[in-house]
């Protein structure tokens, strides 16, 4: 599970499950968390310039409009930078892309990333040159770290359901801004990720509880 940069790499369920143990072990109430949420998801997915391009569709418009724009773009054959640098921002405007998202993907398609090189970058170059494109923000570039390069220590505090799951599970008396969240996950290194999962677990779990969807 060591990678050339000496992060650590999840590649399948047993990483997950290790850094489950490792949290239960140094904090009862991770240990008390995971009793609740049983065996966390492992949430990997393909890494590239598409899953980035779904990051920048998705953002502030519903589950079912992201999917529905995403569908066209598929169907368009939109979901290479090759494809998107020949057809142009109007093209993509037609396919559903506000203009704001049209130009994102333009400038993500001219950022010209080597997505092979960056599976052995440290994670912080990783989120470094992931954020110098326009669109790419600080939280897009830790869960691209996270799922699609599989490093087991990066955290995203900016996730608004983190927050609220570590307010909850540290009974604390307000939600934890980004930077608090921040200090707070280094006590969960070198398994950040995996307490990322146990957060979004708990959280969900707690929601359900309250009759929250």
């Amino acid at each position: 599970m060591e990678t050339g940069h000496a992060e650590r790499i999840i590649r399948g369920d047993a990483c997950v499950a290790e850094g489950a143990a490792w949290l239960a072990a140094r904090d009862p109430r991770f240990a008390a968390a995971l009793e609740m949420t049983g065996p966390l998801p492992l949430r990997l997915r393909d890494d590239g310039f598409a899953q980035l391009l779904s990051a920048i569709t998705s953002q502030q418009v519903s589950v079912a409009s992201a999917r529905a724009i995403w569908a066209r773009l598929e169907e368009a054959g939109q979901t290479t930078p090759e494809a998107i640098l020949a057809s142009g921002e109007e093209a993509l405007r037609g396919l559903g892309l506000s203009r704001q998202k049209a130009r994102y993907a333009v400038a993500l398609a001219e950022a010209g990333i080597d997505y092979d090189a960056l599976r052995d970058l440290p994670s912080t170059e990783v989120t470094r040159q992931l954020v110098a494109v326009k669109g790419i923000g600080i939280w897009t570039a830790e869960i691209y770290a996270m799922f699609s390069l599989g490093r087991a220590d990066v955290f995203a505090p900016g996730d608004l359901a983190l927050q609220e799951g570590a307010r909850l599970l540290f009974d604390l008396t307000e939600r934890p801004r980004e930077k608090v969240l921040r200090q707070m996950a280094e006590a969960w290194s070198p398994w950040r990720s995996v307490a990322a999962r146990v957060l979004w677990a708990y959280y969900h779990v707690m929601k359900q509880r309250e009759g929250i969807a």
